[in-house]
């Protein structure tokens, strides 16, 4: 004994009626949401050029203060080294 379901089929309805609105409003609906979609796309992509120029100059930035701190520790370092043949020139 087969027992036949009796279940709708998409393909034999309107495909509209899923959305219960006309083709008219449903189109209107979807193209002010393709709109802010398209907007908000479009400030993603821009935030994103933003950050990745950011990061560009942030990384200049800390290989030019890596240089700096590199350049001061030297002269540090040559200061000591003066420093201490100053006082192993000084008698007790």
């Amino acid at each position: 004994m087969s027992t036949r379901h009796n279940h709708e089929s998409t393909f034999e309805i309107n495909p509209y009626t899923l959305t219960q609105q006309d083709f008219s409003n449903y189109s209107a609906v979807m193209d002010a949401e393709f709109t802010t979609l398209e907007d908000k796309i479009r400030q993603a992509a821009n935030l994103c050029r933003k950050l990745r120029d950011e990061n560009r100059d942030l990384r200049q930035q800390l290989v030019t203060l890596e240089d700096d701190r590199r350049q001061l520790s030297e002269k540090i370092d040559g200061a000591r080294n003066r420093l201490e043949g100053l006082l192993q020139r000084i008698p007790e």
